[in-house]
């Protein structure tokens, strides 16, 4: 029986994976932009929905910030169900940043999206939500 629910959980953790990369690079109509788009100034795009909220249709609003953050709920629970080792938060964290960054890093080479620290933050708070409902919701 447990190996069924590891499959499972693989199954859903390898469709769930797949999605977000077509969601990250693809999704939203994405086109290839000419010129390498990044911000490397922490909180500064988080700020500026903030800020000039009234300036955003409110789709926007929630697509970048509770959308970075919703979408890798589910990343955080189904990676310590997959792998034991990473039931430990600092070991996950640090394995989910080098992840991200790393995506973050590919739709900067790719020119499909940008390179934002501030959605690695958001994706890191999903994350560790994600992970904070495994811990204290799932009995492995």
């Amino acid at each position: 029986m447990l190996q069924v629910k590891k499959l499972l959980v693989g199954l859903a953790f390898t469709i769930y994976f797949f999605v977000l990369i077509y969601w990250m690079f693809f999704g939203f109509s994405r086109t290839p932009h000419e010129n390498f788009m990044y911000n490397l100034v922490p909180f500064s795009t988080i700020q500026n929905y903030f800020t000039y909220y009234d300036h955003f249709p409110l789709k926007i609003w929630i697509v970048n910030i509770a959308g970075n953050i919703g979408v890798f709920v589910p990343f955080g629970i189904l990676l310590p169900l997959l792998f034991s080792k990473l039931t430990n938060v600092i070991r996950f964290t640090f394995t989910f940043l080098v992840g991200i960054i790393t995506l973050e890093t590919f739709q900067l080479i790719s020119k499909l999206g940008s390179l934002d620290v501030d959605d690695v933050i958001l994706n890191t708070v999903g994350a560790l939500v994600g992970f904070f409902i495994f811990k204290l919701f799932i009995k492995r």
